[in-house]
């Protein structure tokens, strides 16, 4: 078995009532919120898929359940501090990501450093080992159109090494 993994992740959310947004755990306010079970946080949903899927567990959905009230507007930061959790049990951390968000709005650029911050910490990994990118469609389909908000996140983990025991003299 290699002791890397690549993994890739995909979420979209669409807009609906609300003020604000949350991307990367930053609320942004905006002149809408995203529809979602949880609180909607796209880059953190698709960090969590890649990330699973880097270890071939799954989804997002089968670990928190969109149907499950327990995670009825759930922090995303929670959600993803449990799924590198789950990495860690099996023996592995993660090596770096890099993420894109697309949307036309809100302008992310002001926000991507806490972002990045935010991530950083969740993972367990130095900043300068998260990338968070942003842009938009060009106007062109549901992000374009303003509908929707979408992000694309692939993820590096290594094998653990195990702990050092060093034969007694």
């Amino acid at each position: 078995m290699s002791g890397v993994r690549i993994g890739t992740g995909y979420d979209v959310h669409a807009f609906g009532d609300g003020t604000h947004v949350v991307l990367g755990g930053v609320r942004i306010t905006h002149v809408r919120g995203l529809v979602a079970h949880s609180d909607g946080d796209v880059l953190i949903h698709a960090l969590c898929d890649a990330l699973l899927g880097a270890l071939a567990l799954g989804d997002i959905g089968r670990h928190f359940p969109p149907g499950d009230d327990h995670w009825r507007n759930a922090d995303s930061r929670d959600l993803l501090r449990a799924v590198v959790a789950m990495l860690h049990e099996r023996g592995w951390r993660v090596g770096n990501v890099d993420s894109v968000v697309v949307c036309e709005r809100p302008k992310l650029a002001p926000h991507i450093e806490a972002m990045r911050a935010n991530l950083a910490a969740d993972l367990r990994i130095d900043a300068d080992a998260v990338g968070v990118k942003a842009t938009t469609s060009e106007r062109l389909g549901f992000t374009g159109r303003e509908e929707g908000i979408a992000a694309h996140a692939v993820v590096l983990v290594t094998r653990t090494p195990p702990p050092h025991n060093p034969t007694p003299a």
